[in-house]
């Protein structure tokens, strides 16, 4: 099933591009589109208008796990969102080919990877095991953007481009 389809089917709603926290700048694209290939930056939870959605703390002693699970679900839609701007349609994405989570972790904290198994379903769900299936690294840090428990950054690949006459 597409992939635009499937998620209409699952009833999930992308959110709008991140609101900045004022004073925040960010110099960077957050979907680079070379060849056949999207780089997309590190993304953190957003509520559905757009501005970063909480809790915010460490894993587990401010955010407890199946909260900082549910993070990695909001981080990975507003992956999804992104890569639909950037591309016109979550269908133009043929691979997902890694998939990099960091956890803002209390240190000797050993769960990262729970927390990103709720990243890992979600894209299998959208994009089924065949485009869907991914190589993922989730570690623990000891900080991130504004204290958010989850981000994640993606590399894909993409249908190659139409020429154009």
């Amino acid at each position: 099933m597409p992939a635009e389809a499937r998620l209409a089917e699952l009833g999930l709603t992308l959110p709008a591009e991140l609101q900045r926290p004022p004073g925040l700048e960010l110099p960077f694209a957050w979907v680079r589109v070379r060849r056949d290939r999207a780089f997309v930056a590190g993304h953190g939870a957003l509520t559905p208008d757009g501005k970063p959605a909480g809790p915010f703390g460490k894993v587990p002693g401010e955010v407890p796990l199946e909260a900082a699970q549910e993070s990695a679900r909001l981080a990975t839609l507003a992956v999804l969102a992104s890569l639909r701007r950037a591309l016109g349609s979550l269908d133009a994405v043929t691979a997902w080919l890694t998939v990099t989570g960091f956890v803002n972790a209390e240190p000797g904290y050993p769960q990262t990877t729970l927390v990103m198994n709720a990243c890992s379903d979600l894209i299998l769900d959208v994009h089924g095991p065949q485009a869907g299936g991914h190589a993922r690294t989730a570690v623990g840090v000891t900080a991130l953007p504004l204290d958010l428990p989850v981000i994640i950054a993606t590399e894909v690949e993409t249908a190659p481009p139409t020429p154009r006459p």
